[in-house]
């Protein structure tokens, strides 16, 4: 049987976008990780995320400093801010310096995250043009949560997911559909039976 986890985090730059607002509006009501996202983009763009991706009876939002972490709600990484995880399942943010050029850095949130949550966190890396995210996701597996990365022939920038890859070889490889049904297995909780 599939273990639940307790956190699920995502990054991407190039071409994750689409993949993301695919597979956010399909997650099912009783999910029940948080989810945390780092998407690279420019610190003076539009803050735009959490609009393009409210979903219904979800609630999206930027992740704040010393926010307690909870189930159910999907986070993006403020702009121009390093998101990581602390150990008591808060966020904290940081203006430390740039990861593969990126603030926010996919690699912070992952290591962080496979530091607080160990096995309970799913990772995940989506299309993109550099090698941010790679570092993280070995942090994860090494911590022995569940790595998955966008399939090459799907990736819009291979780049990012190629890098991963090798870093995390044992990674699932997923499309939109398939990391649904992969975050839905990991992260539904199970419907109980009456008088349980």
């Amino acid at each position: 049987m599939s273990r639940t986890v307790d956190l699920v985090v995502i990054g991407g730059s190039a071409g994750a976008i689409e993949v993301l607002h695919r597979v956010l509006g399909e997650l099912p009501g009783n999910f029940s990780p948080a989810t945390a996202i780092v998407i690279h983009v420019p610190a003076d763009g539009p803050h735009l995320l959490t609009e393009i991706f409210t979903t219904q009876g979800v609630t999206v939002k930027l992740a704040e400093d010393k926010e307690p972490i909870v189930g159910g709600t999907i986070y993006f990484a403020t702009p121009d801010y390093h998101l990581l995880v602390e150990k008591g399942r808060t966020f904290a943010l940081s203006l430390d310096e740039r990861v593969h050029f990126s603030r926010p850095a996919i690699d912070v949130l992952f290591e962080s995250a496979a530091e607080a949550y160990g096995d309970r966190v799913l990772g995940v890396i989506l299309s993109g043009a550099n090698q941010d995210g790679a570092a993280g996701l070995r942090a994860i597996a090494a911590a022995g949560g569940i790595t998955a990365v966008q399939a090459l022939e799907t990736a819009e920038m291979i780049a990012m997911p190629a890098a991963a890859l090798e870093a995390a070889p044992q990674s699932i490889e997923v499309d939109a559909d398939s990391l649904t049904d992969l975050l839905r297995t990991h992260g539904e909780l199970p419907e109980k039976a009456d008088g349980r």
